[in-house]
């Protein structure tokens, strides 16, 4: 089981530098663009295009968030990790991990996106874990 995304690991966090695109804007790291996708406010937005990942979860919360916000942000956050793991050297490394769980442990009460102290919805470790999935089928067939 993979419990956090530390050390060895550390590959796994949206805070990897990766260039993913959001409509049409390319983002150094998942983090940064799922930051910026909260608001639809383009002034706003243009902030997360060169700034490090945790500069970019700071600024998140001070942005104006969309309303349908919480509708979206699962799908938003999918579609990124996706684009993560289409490439090298995250897509192999990804699937080495074969059926270990995956949990995104954390010690600042993100119970959402992951765990903290036993509890936890693990959504983004849930992603993940579905991404490898989809991965390794695709690896399969060819």
């Amino acid at each position: 089981m993979i419990t956090e995304f530390q050390g060895e690991h550390r590959w796994l966090s949206n805070f990897s530098d990766c260039e993913v695109l959001l409509d049409g804007v390319t983002y150094p790291s998942v983090e940064n663009a799922y930051q910026a996708s909260k608001s639809l406010v383009a002034s706003e937005r243009i902030k997360f295009e060169s700034v490090k990942a945790g500069k970019a979860k700071r600024l998140g919360k001070k942005i104006t968030i969309r309303s349908e916000w919480d509708s979206v942000k699962l799908g938003i956050m999918e579609e990124l990790t996706r684009q993560k793991f289409s490439k090298e050297p995250f897509k192999s490394k990804l699937i080495d991990t074969g059926n270990l769980e995956i949990q995104e442990g954390n010690s600042w009460g993100d119970i959402y996106w992951g765990i903290c102290d036993g509890k936890g919805e693990n959504n983004l470790g849930k992603i993940i874990m579905k991404v490898r999935s989809d991965l390794s089928l695709i690896t399969e067939i060819k």
